[in-house]
């Protein structure tokens, strides 16, 4: 009667509690796995050739020991793609296009930020099989904004603050041959 007692207790336990932790006896109720430490880490699968890996899961993680990176399976089981998420990373990209209205000499600001996340989350076209926003990051503070070069006689004291505020002075009408290059890190 014992033995059979604790074995509905395990059963009860295991069906109501949907978290494993490692190293805490309270699992963060979000996950399904909450690992603490402060002096390890987690060691996934080290793989040397990722096609004996059979029926990869959408979103499997490994580390590709021929690439040297961490890899995650972006396919489906019978097509998978892996891709490198660890190494290789873009950690800069161009401000998207926009419009400064230089027709007018004076003082002028843009919200670099809100324009790069107006883009992003609205394409006007985008392929067949594409998502219809592109990722983008949600803070103004994730990112470091550069000016790299732009045209001195159309723009002068250009700035940018930490928030992607682009503050600059219009000396002349801009050209066809105008610019201003725009690049945004990732932090």
């Amino acid at each position: 009667m014992k033995k059979s007692l604790g074995l509905l207790a395990v059963i009860f336990y295991t069906s109501v509690c949907s978290q494993v932790g490692i190293n805490t006896a309270v699992p963060n109720p979000s996950s399904m796995l909450d690992v603490v430490g402060t002096n390890k880490g987690v060691l996934l699968p080290r793989i040397l050739n990722l096609s004996n890996v059979s029926q990869p899961a959408t979103g499997l993680l490994v580390y590709d020991l021929n690439k040297k990176c961490l890899s995650q399976n972006t396919g489906t089981p019978n097509t998978p793609n892996w891709i490198c998420i660890s190494e290789n990373v873009v950690r800069f990209f161009y401000m998207p296009s926009i419009k400064i209205d230089t027709s007018q000499t004076g003082t002028g600001t843009l919200d670099l930020y809100n324009l790069y996340k107006l883009q992003f989350s609205s394409p006007l076209v985008y392929s067949t099989d594409a998502p219809s926003r592109i990722p983008y990051f949600h803070s103004a503070t994730d990112l470091y904004y550069y000016i790299t070069d732009y045209d001195t006689s159309v723009f002068s004291n250009v700035s940018i603050n930490a928030n992607g505020i682009m503050s600059y002075n219009v000396t002349a009408a801009a050209t066809s041959c105008s610019y201003i290059n725009i690049v945004f890190t990732v932090k």
